[in-house]
């Protein structure tokens, strides 16, 4: 029987080709690839018994694998229609009795989870850290939808996609930074085929690779959470405006080798924060321009009353 979609189901579908791009910056070779899947997956073009779509994002930290997955998610189904696993805490055997139960009568917390969720998304992050038993479990969910927990109940997950993430290569990929972009996806969906288990990719739709981030993109990244953050306080009875240096300061102390824009977000919040709550304590001052104010070594941002 044919799935027929409602009209707000369908322009949901719509507006993420022009959303998820613009949350997710400089990495439009995925974006495309995902949203491909999810439409397929929204429009019940997908045969019944398995999950609506399967991912597995691989890349460095910080350049947009989980956000993406939490992007679409909550658009499709709400902010909290996902189900995250840190596999990390997951490596060994006991943690399958934590996951879907132990002894008889225990459904684990897949199975607490599935009464909250009733479809969205099961992310399973750092797929590599899981344990073997564990791995098996994952192998079974993106095949078949569906697992049994120690209580016998049967956990269906056919209305969900399905999210692995994974680090592998991530450190060794900022060497090829400047590499062609195949070359890097090359190296890491070759790296991770030698580490995780084949018969993982043959359930999985898109392997996809995040790409570093350059430094305009960095720029774009740092410009979307300034925004948000004026926007906050504006709603708070501040008027401030940035001064041009201000988007470079944000990104050298925003932007880590390592961690890629993860803590841009924090960094804005705590630069701006502490600016403005100066102002407001020397001078009750609450409009202004932001500027990097330099003492020494020592760089901050600094709010300063506007030329008269």
């Amino acid at each position: 029987m044919r799935r027929v979609m409602n009209p707000h189901s369908l322009e949901a579908i719509r507006e993420l080709g022009t959303l998820l791009p613009v949350q997710i910056l400089g990495q439009s070779h995925a974006t495309t690839r995902i949203l491909s899947v999810l439409r397929r997956g929204q429009l019940g073009l997908r045969k019944p018994g398995r999950p609506r779509g399967t991912f597995l994002l691989l890349g460095p930290t910080g350049t947009g694998k989980t956000e993406s997955i939490l992007v679409f998610t909550q658009h499709l189904f709400g902010k909290d229609a996902i189900i995250r696993l840190d596999m990390s805490e997951f490596q060994t055997q006991a943690s399958l009795g934590i996951l879907i139960g132990s002894q008889l009568g225990e459904d684990g917390y897949l199975g607490a989870e599935r009464k909250r969720v009733a479809s969205g998304t099961l992310l399973l992050d750092e797929i590599e850290k899981a344990h073997p038993r564990v791995l098996d479990l994952s192998l079974q969910l993106l095949d078949a939808a569906r697992i049994t927990t120690a209580s016998g109940q049967t956990l269906d997950f056919s209305d969900f996609y399905i999210a692995l993430t994974s680090n592998i290569g991530g450190l060794e990929i900022m060497s090829l930074q400047y590499s062609s972009p195949a070359t890097l996806e090359r190296f890491v969906a070759t790296k991770a085929q030698h580490t995780l288990r084949p018969e993982l990719f043959a359930r999985i739709d898109e392997v996809l690779v995040f790409h570093p981030l350059p430094y305009d993109i960095q720029v774009a990244i740092a410009r979307k959470f300034l925004d948000g953050e004026l926007r906050f306080l504006k709603s708070r009875g501040f008027d401030i405006t940035p001064d041009t240096e201000v988007l470079p300061f944000l990104v050298r102390k925003g932007f880590h080798p390592r961690l890629g824009a993860r803590p841009m977000r924090g960094a804005i919040e705590k630069f701006v924060g502490d600016a403005v709550a100066e102002s407001i304590l020397q001078n009750h001052q609450h409009h202004g321009r932001l500027v990097v104010a330099r003492e020494g070594t020592i760089e901050k941002l600094r709010l300063i009353p506007n030329p008269i």
